[in-house]
């Protein structure tokens, strides 16, 4: 009966996991702002107009008139709409702002491994391990729960693996264990027997972010 109701709790919070309010919704690259700023037209996205739209970029930070850069990493719509009234406050009286997003950006990430469907999946609303997992259609019953290795772009030795505890963000509603996911990330999901890093996984990172590269590159 344990068995049966983690199974039912595990497969309810995967059918959840792309769901997002817009309270918890982290920001991402690629999305699309209409900011309005009471009063001042000329800083504001016009209703309706695509092309007046903020765009968050790739590296994560958006430009604005008046105070430069500001980096959206982490960010929550509310969390970006405080610092940017807060930043608008040095140049204008009591600015009053608000941040739609019209759009949402994707996140493109890699989920190997124990899972149904590995391959490469964009996300959108939310972009958390859950989300990955979730797009890959789950885990299969011989993925070790307790060992999810996070691989950030780029980075394929073995110390700078972050190793997840799936186990725990399931049965004791961990959050810290369903970490954001940023563009290019590889999530992979070991098996219950031995794993290497340099045998089961390196070979996979390399030959999808080679596949990754030649894709781009057409």
């Amino acid at each position: 009966m344990k068995r049966l109701i983690l199974t039912l709790l595990c497969l309810l919070l995967l059918s959840l996991g792309n769901v997002a309010s817009a309270e918890d919704y982290i920001m991402s690259p690629g999305d699309k702002l209409m900011i309005t700023v009471t009063g001042y037209d000329e800083y504001s996205s016009k209703p309706g107009a695509m092309d007046t739209a903020y765009v968050v970029r790739p590296d994560g930070k958006l430009s604005f008139p008046l105070i430069g850069t500001i980096d959206t990493t982490g960010k929550t719509v509310q969390d970006f709409t405080s610092e940017l009234a807060y930043k608008l406050s040095e140049y204008l009286v009591d600015p009053d702002v608000s941040v739609n997003i019209i759009q949402l950006g994707t996140t493109r990430v890699f989920v190997l491994g124990e899972v149904n469907k590995p391959g490469m999946y964009e996300l959108t609303k939310s972009h958390r391990m859950l989300d990955a997992i979730g797009a890959a259609n789950g885990f299969t019953k011989d993925a070790a729960k307790k060992r999810v290795y996070l691989v950030h772009y780029g980075d394929t030795k073995t110390e700078q693996a972050t190793k997840l505890n799936l186990n725990d963000y399931l049965t004791k509603a961990d959050s810290s264990q369903n970490v954001v996911l940023k563009e290019g990330d590889c999530l992979y999901l070991t098996s219950n027997g031995r794993f290497s890093f340099n045998t089961d996984l390196l070979p996979w990172i390399s030959a999808w972010y080679m596949f990754d590269r030649i894709h781009n590159d057409k």
